[in-house]
């Protein structure tokens, strides 16, 4: 290697330790762009109908009815459905250990005296008591370690803030900051950067929007089923499985613990029939109305789903978490569109070959940096055979 491309690696791995270092502002960056993509198509809805209306607003003006359209929303909520919900939660919190120390010793009462169809001379089944109490360290040292990330108030207050800070911005002037972007890539890429940017936003709106959708239909069945179950705390139970459902494979585990532990109050059928239940809908949810929601979107695979979310929740932690799936939506979307169709799916030929007249493509590229529109149009795609 020359030295031109020893340097060049060397500031590659630079750039790449600078971006690791600052991986939590960056994941608060993209949780604005993420807001502000769905804001953004608020936004374009008023103008239109401003414009069907015979009147034109100013972006400015759509950013403003947007933001207290959405203020007045989140208000109504917090009024209407924060109280209801906390109250309910805090019984919640309160009687669901109660509910699974009563699980844990029917089960020791199954071991000492098992039902005459359940043979369990074979099997050496431990004490579920003292494996709890084992346990129960573990749990509480998670639980402290959850309740210590959201503890810092005033660190938690000042990330919102920045946030919504950066998305009113984006908002307001989201060509500017678009265009910033395309210039990190090369003269001759660029109109093809800002044909994947806008795909990247149509398959966000489309996963946001075929989220939500579905969360709402959880929600839903989950309250009828519930109730009709006569298991206490419908309300909270069922915007727990609404909320959780945003997180694919771990949220609707984490949902149906609190229910089982309350309907194990009564009795472990009913605490069966929940689960049962949650079975139902969530199977329902995943392979009839998902799937029939997002025809038209982006669609990942479980196993892709449930490894991004593993490594966004190992490297960036609870926030790469719950941005696992917007990243891995972007990230499938520029794999798709860069690396296999602009790359792979065009690459034929001697390589060598093929090497050398992108090459040349690039060259001709820096000669006339002065007009890089002009040149997308009259040149020649560097990739292209």
């Amino acid at each position: 290697m020359k030295l031109g491309d020893w340097i060049a690696v060397i500031c590659f791995i630079i750039a790449l330790v600078i971006l690791w270092e600052f991986r939590e502002a960056l994941l608060l960056v993209m949780s604005a762009v993420v807001l502000a993509i769905a804001l953004n198509s608020l936004v374009c809805l008023l103008q239109n109908w401003g414009k069907r209306l015979g009147f034109r607003p100013s972006r400015e003006l759509a950013v403003l009815i947007s933001l207290i359209l959405v203020g007045l929303f989140g208000t109504l909520f917090f009024t209407l459905v924060a109280p209801p919900f906390i109250n309910q939660f805090q019984q919640l919190i309160e009687l669901a250990p109660v509910g699974f120390q009563r699980f844990l010793n029917w089960l020791d009462q199954v071991r000492v005296s098992p039902p005459v169809w359940l043979n369990l001379d074979e099997l050496q089944l431990p004490n579920f008591s003292e494996l709890a109490q084992q346990v129960g360290p573990l749990a509480q040292n998670v639980v402290e370690n959850f309740v210590t990330f959201f503890s810092n108030s005033l660190a938690v207050l000042l990330k919102v803030l920045f946030v919504l800070v950066l998305t009113v911005m984006f908002l307001v002037d989201p060509t500017s900051y678009r265009n910033l972007l395309i210039r990190l890539f090369p003269s001759f890429y660029r109109r093809r950067a800002d044909e994947i940017l806008t795909l990247c936003e149509e398959v966000l709106l489309g996963w946001m929007g075929g989220i939500v959708i579905n969360s709402i239909f959880v929600a839903s069945f989950s309250a009828i089923g519930l109730a009709i179950l006569q298991v206490r705390f419908v309300f909270a139970h069922a915007l727990l499985a609404g909320v959780f459902n945003f997180v694919p494979n771990i949220g609707p585990i984490l949902s149906v613990i609190f229910p089982i532990s309350v309907a194990l109050l009564d009795t472990p059928l009913k605490a069966l029939g929940v689960l049962i239940l949650y079975l139902v809908i969530q199977n329902v949810e995943s392979y009839w109305f998902s799937p029939m929601v997002m025809r038209k979107q982006i669609s990942l695979l479980p196993a892709v789903t449930l490894t991004a979310q593993i490594f966004f929740a190992t490297f960036l932690g609870l926030l790469g978490l719950i941005l696992a799936l917007p990243l891995a939506v972007v990230t499938k979307t520029w794999l798709e569109e860069a690396f296999f169709k602009d790359f792979l799916d065009r690459w034929s030929g001697d390589p060598q070959n093929q090497i050398s007249r992108q090459m040349v493509v690039v060259e001709e590229a820096k000669l006339s940096p002065s007009q890089p529109e002009m040149h997308s149009e009259t040149t020649r795609d560097p990739w292209d055979a």
